[in-house]
């Protein structure tokens, strides 16, 4: 297969995976800090980001598994396209990965210090208590 049309396809169905997971297809800004909150290797910059997504580029296969499971799609069909997307699961047929919401969450609750992340943990912890006895 051409290269460059290897590289638009991935570039359509990544921008389409952002859009299903309500990100903006037209941010690099956005992609890359989303990504980097995801990727425990070496950050990627803005420009990495707008190659992906004007298709000048494919990621490495590492940073493709990491986008797939944070964008919630089988990392073949976002590498190589074919069949319908479909969200992925674990086995126990849970979602494999976390909403938006949950991980910009996460990455509030990191920005504060020890002493509210500790009061923020007590109150997650007694409303899931709370929760169960429903």
């Amino acid at each position: 297969m051409n290269p460059s049309i290897e590289r638009e396809g991935f570039s359509e169905r990544l921008q389409q995976a952002l859009r299903n997971a309500e990100y903006s297809p037209d941010s690099p800004t956005q992609l890359a800090r989303e990504f980097n909150i995801r990727f425990e290797g070496r950050p990627i910059t803005v420009h990495a980001a707008r190659k992906w997504l004007v298709g000048e580029a494919i990621p490495t296969q590492e940073k493709l598994r990491t986008l797939a499971q944070w964008l919630g799609v089988p990392a073949e069909w976002l590498r190589f396209g074919g069949n319908e997307m479909q969200p992925t699961a674990d086995a126990t047929g849970a979602p494999s990965r976390f909403e938006s919401a949950d991980v910009k969450l996460i990455a509030d609750l990191q920005r504060l210090d020890e002493h509210h992340q500790s009061i923020a943990r007590e109150i997650l912890r007694m409303l899931v208590r709370i929760n169960r006895k429903k």
